[in-house]
């Protein structure tokens, strides 16, 4: 069976320097009918593992520390018994949320996970976060791009431990020199394309945010 991309859609809070909003968050499940890695954890880990349906989880692959995309890792790891893997720039954040329990592993630039026949590249990405990554897929033609990357331009960096001017050299060095067809599946709302984006890096450097 080969690879696919499994998706839904969990709600809760994000918060952050003493502010709280309500957010959508997408988890995405790559995998095939045997084993899959499950792309981070938001508010739900019930609504996860129903997606995840039983099969093997090599691992939960966290973009960013930021608590509406790990707030269910501990819950969902017990439960599918897998580890949680972070980049260790990000561990501030983490400490946040679980400031007892660390990690299972840590991520690195250039790491190679393989699942179900394809290899899950890692990328990293700062600016949204210090050790923000997204999770490029070669042989499916896509990018798990966290809050680095959205329809419509870079993830905020309004917030401590975020850069506008480091967000956008991470998203021009790293994925704008991807094929230009690649799919990029995003932390929250609606997928896009390299090609839809990389037209308009001018003009987000033109708006500083």
């Amino acid at each position: 069976m080969s690879a696919r991309i499994d998706h839904t859609v969990t709600s809760g809070t994000f918060s952050l320097d003493g502010e709280t909003f309500d957010v959508d968050n997408n988890v995405w499940v790559l995998g095939d009918d045997h084993e899959c890695v499950v792309i981070d954890a938001p508010h739900d880990d019930a609504a996860i593992a129903e997606l995840v349906a039983g099969r093997k989880v090599l691992a939960v692959l966290l973009t960013h520390g930021h608590d509406d995309h790990i707030r269910a890792t501990r819950e969902l790891t017990e439960r599918v018994g897998a580890p949680a893997w972070l980049h260790p720039d990000d561990r501030m954040l983490w400490d946040l949320v679980f400031p007892d329990l660390g990690p299972d592993a840590e991520l690195a630039d250039g790491q190679v996970i393989p699942v179900a026949g394809v290899e899950v590249q890692v990328l990293h990405t700062p600016g949204h976060s210090p050790g923000a990554c997204c999770f490029h897929v070669p042989a499916l033609g896509v990018v798990f791009s966290g809050d680095t990357l959205f329809r419509g331009g870079p993830g905020a960096t309004g917030r401590s431990w975020s850069s506008f001017e480091t967000i956008v050299g991470s998203i021009q060095r790293r994925l704008l020199g991807l094929p230009a067809s690649t799919v990029v599946h995003t932390g929250h709302g609606e997928s896009t394309t390299i090609a839809d984006e990389a037209p308009h890096v001018q003009e987000w450097i033109a708006r500083g945010h």
